[in-house]
Formats: structure tokens, C-alpha cells, sequence
């Protein structure tokens, strides 16, 4: 069996995280454009753990694979299979969806006009045999995640049949098994008893992808994921809710008694979920971590908040405070780590400028220098080092992902 994952806005993320997990083997990558990704998973999607994934916005399990791109040809293969497959779903009202990844150019390209056209020739041939049934209207060739989880895509009376297209002249036809709870996430994000602005909000996606790097396919039971810079505990939630162990440290006592507040609220709203937590307040640069931890994931301060890019001097001043501060950090936690030991740092990066269709990033000038500090950086098959940088249009501040091995 295969399954197919449909990535988020920046898919070498969410390659990179399916790496870590999975290895590169099992992965082939359809697409990579800039507005979202394709992955072919030579896995049955109930062996990919979703559930801890940040970058992947959708599964779906690999049906059949269609030797044509030709949508009139796709479309009967739905006429002349839809009926067969119908009789194993309970009766009531038959909800399906429709989306098409890839077929965006040429002859072939599908517009919403043309999806929803073939969903009422479908539901024509779906109602002859006497089952009532919607068509979820299309407004861009993909249903978005509000789409199938409002409209119930993933139950046993509900389809989304994604059309995705190869780079062979095949078609796969997925049907979607899981998509992220956009409402969750939300929650977890703006609904924290414990928040500061000022410090940063860090995203729970962002977190997720950022944990999934530095434990590298590790099993989460019994396993402690370290932060030393937790803030209000954005990270540790993430990694406490994949099922690891946590130990925060924070150098702002009040952020060290915001976390423990947000993870108190997480055990009351998780009540299924089971974990340890240890918090103490310490320097990152200096202090001795004396409780055991397996690997380490943070987000490091970022700098002064900008919505533009101030003179060279003051940025020159920012670069350097947060270089330092990186150095210090790497140099205390090389004392208290063992060869091969993995971990992935949230670092920034300023966006400078965009010529052509790139984004110019100014960086730590201590990433040149990491072998210097005792540490290897990660590089990954599937995704380039300058793809892992979370960065949204028109912001000034991006967050760079180090992934790093202890030498």
C-alpha cells in the first residue's frame, strides 16, 4: 500500500520531518513548488504517524494508479467504479469531494468551473442508484482543510478522492484518511491560560516539525525532550502531546511558571495523555542540566521584534547579541551531551531582499563555524538546508532550523 501527503506552504519543512521520521526511502516527492508539496509515501498511510506531524496538512491512501492525466478519462473511471465501491458504505447521505493536485497546466489543467462539472455528472450517476447525495462545491482545485473537516470528508459516509498527478503521464487516485484539526491547533495556539506576546508566539505546527527533527525517529515513551529556552512551553506542549517526557529551563522565572500553567491546562484538556514534566529556572549559557534528557528542541530568542529592516548598525547590534547568545548555548550544552546526540534549534535569520523569486536571509554567522563548537549540522536528502527557513511574506524575522549532531 502507499499513501500520498499533501505539505504545507513550504514543503522542504515538511519533507525534512517526514525524513527525520521515516528515512528518505520510503519517499518520493512529486512536487516541491512554492505554494505547497507532494509526497509519494511508499507506506500505508496507518503506518505514518500523523497525529505528530506539522508539515503535512493532509493523508490520503493510494486507491489505484491511473495510466492517463486525461480528465475525461479520470472522470469515467469514477463513473464505472463509484457504484461498486458505494455498497460498502452505510446508508444515509453520501458526501464527496474533489481535488486535484498537479493538473495545472496544459490540456489537462483543472480549473473549479470544470471540478464542478464533473461533480454533478457524479452525482447523477450516484443518485441512480437511489442514494442521496452532496457534492462539496470546489473553489480552487483542492478542498482546503476547513472543506473536508466541516463537511466530514474522512468518515465512513463522506469521500474526498484526490486526483494527483505524476510526473509519468499516471494519475494516483488517494482517498483522504486524515487531515490536521485546524480547531485544535487553534486552541493550543489562543487558548493558552499563559501568554506573552512579547516573547514571541511560537507556532504549534513550528513545533511540532522542530521536535520531530531533533528526535529523529525516536520512539517517544520513556524519552525526554530537553528545552532550555522554553518560554510560556509552545514546545514543550507539542513534544509532551507526541507522548515524550519534558524538562524546561528558562532563565525568566515567570516564563518558567507560564509554562507549567500551560501544561497543567494541557493535562486538563488531554486528560489521555500521560507525561512527565520537570521546569527550573536557569541561563541556558551557564546552567547545569542535572536531570537526564535524550535530545534537545527550542527556539532561540529571535532578537528584537522588527516590522522592517532598521539601519545596518542596529541590525549589525542584533546579529551579534543573538550570535553570542547562540555560541554561549552551544558551547554549555556540548559539555553535557554525548557524541551523536541530535538536536534542532529554531535560530533567526533576516529577510533582506527578494530579487527574482527568492528571499535573500541575513544569518548567525556562527552557523559557519559549528564544527568549531563541536557539533556536526544535519543535512537531509529531501530538502536543502536553506529550505528550512519558516518564513511568512512581508515579515522581517524568520525562524531558521538547525538540526545538529553532537561530533
Amino acid at each position: 500500500m502507499k499513501s500520498i501527503a499533501i505539505l504545507g506552504r513550504q514543503p522542504g519543512l515538511g519533507l525534512a520531518e517526514l525524513e527525520s521520521l521515516l528515512g528518505p526511502g520510503p519517499i518520493t516527492v512529486l512536487d516541491n513548488g512554492p505554494g505547497g508539496g507532494i509526497a509519494l509515501l511508499d507506506l500505508d498511510a496507518v503506518a505514518v504517524p500523523f497525529g505528530r506531524l506539522g508539515g503535512t496538512i493532509k493523508l490520503a491512501k493510494v486507491l489505484t494508479e491511473l495510466p492517463t492525466t486525461d480528465p475525461k478519462k479520470l472522470e469515467t473511471y469514477l463513473h464505472n467504479t463509484i457504484p461498486e465501491h458505494l455498497q460498502y458504505v452505510p446508508e444515509g447521505k453520501f458526501t464527496l469531494g474533489l481535488s486535484f493536485y498537479g493538473f495545472d497546466e496544459g490540456r489537462d489543467r483543472m480549473s473549479p468551473v470544470k471540478i464542478n462539472s464533473i461533480g454533478l455528472r457524479l452525482k447523477k450517476t450516484i443518485k441512480k442508484l437511489g442514494r442521496p447525495v452532496r457534492i462539496v462545491p470546489n473553489k480552487e482545485p483542492e478542498l482546503n482543510s476547513a472543506q473536508v473537516i466541516h463537511n466530514q470528508l474522512t468518515g465512513m459516509n463522506g469521500w474526498e478522492l484526490c486526483f494527483v498527478r505524476g510526473a509519468d503521464g499516471r494519475t494516483f487516485l488517494a482517498q483522504t484518511t486524515e487531515i490536521q484539526d485546524i480547531e485544535a491547533y487553534g486552541a493550543r495556539d489562543q487558548a493558552r491560560p499563559q501568554r506573552d506576546a512579547k516573547v514571541g508566539m511560537l507556532p504549534p505546527k513550528l513545533a511540532q516539525i522542530v521536535v520531530n527533527l531533533a528526535a529523529d525517529g525516536m520512539l517517544p515513551a520513556g524519552h525526554v525532550v530537553l528545552d532550555p529556552f522554553c518560554g510560556t512551553g509552545v514546545m514543550l506542549q507539542e513534544a509532551a502531546l507526541m507522548g515524550f517526557d519534558v524538562y524546561g529551563t528558562d532563565v525568566d522565572a515567570r516564563m518558567v511558571e507560564y509554562t507549567d500553567g500551560n501544561l497543567a491546562w494541557l493535562r486538563s484538556r488531554y486528560a489521555d495523555r500521560h507525561f512527565l514534566s520537570t521546569l527550573e529556572t536557569g541561563d541556558a549559557t551557564l546552567y547545569p542540566w542535572n536531570q537526564h534528557f535524550d535530545t534537545v528542541a527550542s527556539e532561540l530568542y529571535l532578537g528584537q521584534p522588527l516590522t522592517s529592516l532598521p539601519p545596518a548598525t542596529k541590525l549589525d547590534k542584533i546579529v551579534a547579541d543573538c550570535d553570542q547568545l547562540l555560541q554561549d548555548f552551544l558551547r554549555n550544552l556540548q559539555r553535557q551531551t554525548v557524541p551523536t546526540q541530535r538536536l534542532c534549534l529554531a535560530v533567526p535569520a533576516w529577510a533582506l531582499a527578494r530579487p527574482g523569486t527568492g528571499t535573500l536571509f541575513r544569518h548567525l554567522p556562527t552557523l559557519d563555524h559549528l564544527k568549531d563548537l563541536g557539533y556536526n549540522r544535519v543535512s537531509f536528502v529531501l530538502a536543502r538546508s536553506e529550505d528550512l527557513i519558516y518564513h511568512r511574506p512581508g515579515q522581517t524575522v524568520a525562524r531558521e532550523l538547525v538540526v545538529l549532531q553532537r561530533k
